[in-house]
């Protein structure tokens, strides 16, 4: 990447893992929460989604921008599990029943820090009282620093069949300087036992930490691509020490520049790309057999704040748990931060709602035109147009249109544009985030503070 673009471009702006992002959210209550709910229920979008978020971690990495907490003593442990149960009681009623289940996913924090057998109890709660679409995707962040072979045994068997491993790093140096345990089993048996269960695997890498370079980074992108998980990752360390101050200690090391930072990522993609690997949005590579691959020939891949899906698992999202973000048609709820606060809410008969922000047609609009832009890097405005059922022109309304905006990517290489459809090249892809932040009425005098593209 030439150095000149990537010096101008490489300013913070949203990485739009929602629209509008997570920060324009305000105070929000119980009752509007119970109404979005019932509301979803008549929305067209009819699958159903669950999130359920573990906050507890055995170890805290600096890195984690994440909302983690050190792990308890048990007594605690049980009760926000037992909490997760009593939170699916308040929402059963409020779905209709004839919905069908498209995706389950568990994040946090280290989901696999609780006990395999609890896991499947969730899962078997919202599993007894809907239908599933064909193979749903039940999908699960995996610590492997923890996990014995029973473990990974037990996962198996509690209706998991997507494994996403944390792996980051395989360099001992980087992973002590991170504070991140590496993996109690060779990858090589892990992978072993979970191809005999038939279940898809992805690997999470992380990149832009303390001692990284292109050779090391391109060191531990060749020993998972022997493995030939179904799909690997490469996300970018995302340096927010206003959230997460344990990152400080990163700064105190060094961080690799954001020129070094390109390097790495560019680096691993065409060595992924060699191997046989087709890149997907920002940081996501897969097999050409895979669904999301398939999506995005199609112009059809979607996000949400579980990661890229395609339109067969693409659901309104109800989160459980505390911090989780219900992710709606016309709205975003999220629970409460604190622990405490969340189980005395639940234990109480109410859901422990803390943020939210509902979205007016306008709004609708932008994150539809953020999402196309974002997972298949093209916005072909009258494609838009009717599937939205508003003109060209008030679609246009809806963002922050400038042509001397857009104009500027272009001389850069970065988009090609007419008045048909905006299309991101190659060499933009990089900086998609930059592009449509330029379309996003929202940033228009923001203040909000973000991360850097890479």
């Amino acid at each position: 990447m030439n150095e000149d673009i990537l010096s101008k471009y490489n300013y913070a702006v949203p990485r739009y893992t929602s629209y509008p992002p997570a920060n324009h959210f305000s105070s929000y209550n119980e009752e509007a929460y119970k109404e979005a709910i019932l509301r979803s229920n008549t929305l067209p979008e009819r699958n159903l989604s669950f999130y359920f978020h573990i906050p507890y971690c055995r170890h805290l990495c600096h890195y984690c921008g994440c909302n983690s907490y050190a792990m308890p003593d048990r007594e605690w442990i049980d009760k926000y599990v037992a909490t997760l149960h009593k939170e699916i009681d308040l929402l059963l009623p409020l779905l209709d029943k004839d919905r069908c289940i498209s995706q389950i996913h568990y994040g946090g924090g280290s989901p696999t820090a609780l006990p395999y057998t609890v896991l499947k109890e969730l899962n078997e709660h919202l599993l007894s009282h809907f239908s599933t679409i064909d193979t749903p995707e039940i999908a699960i962040e995996c610590h492997p620093a923890y996990l014995t072979e029973q473990d990974w045994e037990g996962l198996t068997e509690s209706y998991f069949n997507r494994f996403s491993i944390g792996v980051q790093d395989l360099n001992p140096v980087v992973l002590k300087a991170v504070n991140r345990r590496p993996s109690a089993l060779p990858l090589e048996q892990i992978f072993s036992l979970l191809r005999t269960k038939g279940v898809s695997i992805n690997v999470d890498l992380l990149y832009g930490l303390p001692h990284q370079t292109v050779e090391s980074f391109l060191n531990t992108v060749e020993r998972i691509i022997a493995l030939r998980p179904d799909r690997l990752v490469t996300f970018a360390y995302a340096h927010v020490p206003w959230v997460n101050k344990q990152q400080l200690v990163l700064e105190k090391i060094g961080l690799p520049t954001g020129a070094e930072r390109n390097g790495i990522f560019h680096t691993a993609k065409e060595r992924l790309q060699v191997a046989g690997y087709m890149p997907i949005g920002m940081d996501h590579f897969v097999t050409p057999e895979d669904e999301l691959y398939l999506a995005l020939q199609n112009n059809q891949l979607h996000r949400n704040f579980q990661g890229y899906c395609t339109k067969r698992t693409t659901a309104q999202v109800y989160a459980l748990g505390v911090t989780g973000i219900s992710q709606l048609q016309d709205a975003y709820i999220q629970h409460t931060k604190d622990i405490a606060t969340y189980i005395n809410c639940v234990e109480a008969g109410i859901f422990g709602v803390a943020k939210g922000y509902e979205l007016n047609s306008q709004e609708q609009c932008m994150r539809e035109i953020v999402e196309s832009l974002m997972c298949n890097y093209r916005l072909h405005w009258t494609e838009l147009s009717a599937k939205l059922g508003f003109s060209v022109k008030a679609l246009k309304k809806a963002t922050a249109y400038r042509e001397e905006v857009l104009n500027g990517f272009v001389q850069d290489g970065l988009l090609v544009y007419d008045e048909e459809q905006l299309q991101v090249t190659p060499a933009g892809y990089a900086f998609v985030r930059n592009i449509v932040a330029s379309l996003d009425p929202l940033m228009i005098g923001n203040t909000y503070a973000f991360s850097k593209p890479v």
